[in-house]
């Protein structure tokens, strides 16, 4: 709707009845909360009875935001929330107090390379060229948590790009990572509508070492390409060794509970032009994308 078609229409805004109610005269009937606006009364909107709403709402939030940004498709990062960047890990191996706690530093740290990897994806996909409508594609997408959340918004942040964290409201205090794009940070309390949102302007998805996080979302996505529920697109496996130690993709096909040719929905890589090439490869017959 243009601004003059707005203007004209013959029902005062809503925003602007939201403006007047709050200035009511003071009665007790005014003063009641069965008087306030529906969509101004909090207290009605998080009954368990609206869930269907708030589903709606959380669903339509970031989806015009990002129409109004001209995101077109997105480049999504899943990754652990504990791998430290490598200058950070000699520090965490000489806080561990116990051996346990030094075993797991050492650990991590052994992975802090997917740190820089994961930095160095989101450069490059970050500079993926804007169409002359100005849409954007491969947006940088992430948990806009810490650590390989923190590398992917990192990297496209370093040349300037805009991107894209979809934190979750959790139990203990949390903020999104310092280089989310903040008109890009998005916050939700349902699982299943961030999930939803990773993978609706998904064009290529990077998975990095992690945990149940990330197992939910990648065997998720790989769930919904193998039924036929989603087109497929690149799901980019860093760190072999890792992925194999936890996960025996291959006795899953030999035990017959998936098909062999299922396996053929991950691509194995350790480099961030690795996973850039097999993406390329990927789409190398289909036309660029457009608006």
């Amino acid at each position: 709707m243009t601004r003059k078609e707005i203007e004209e229409r013959k029902f005062r805004p809503a925003r602007q009845e939201a403006r007047d109610a709050k200035n009511a005269v003071a009665t007790p009937q005014t003063s009641s909360t069965a008087y306030r606006l529906a969509f101004q009364d909090t207290d009605f909107l998080l009954r368990d009875d609206l869930r269907p709403i708030r589903f709606q709402l959380e669903l339509l939030k970031p989806q015009l935001l990002m129409d109004e940004a001209g995101i077109e498709s997105t480049f999504v990062f899943y990754g652990s929330a504990r791998i430290p960047e490598p200058e950070q890990v000699q520090a965490s191996i000489d806080g561990a107090t116990t051996p346990e706690q030094r075993r797991i530093a050492e650990n991590l740290g052994q992975k802090a390379r997917y740190y820089d990897e994961a930095r160095a994806l989101a450069r490059i996909a970050a500079q993926y060229p804007v169409t002359d409508a100005g849409c954007r594609h491969f947006v940088v997408c992430s948990g806009g948590g810490p650590s390989i959340m923190e590398a992917a918004n990192r990297g496209a942040a370093d040349v300037g790009a805009q991107t894209i964290g979809m934190n979750i409201v959790l139990p203990h205090e949390q903020a999104p990572n310092a280089f989310v794009t903040p008109e890009l940070s998005f916050q939700f309390h349902y699982f299943a509508l961030r999930k939803m949102h990773f993978l609706l302007r998904a064009r290529a998805l990077a998975v990095f070492p992690g945990g149940f996080g990330t197992f939910d979302e990648m065997f998720e996505l790989l769930t919904l390409i193998q039924t036929g529920k989603m087109k497929p697109i690149p799901v980019l496996l860093f760190g072999r060794d890792f992925w194999n130690r936890v996960v025996d993709f291959e006795a899953l096909a030999d035990e017959g509970v998936i098909s062999p040719s299922d396996l053929n929905l991950l691509t194995w890589v350790e480099t961030a032009q690795e996973a850039w090439d097999a993406v390329q490869t990927f789409y190398a017959d289909s036309e660029a994308p457009g608006c």
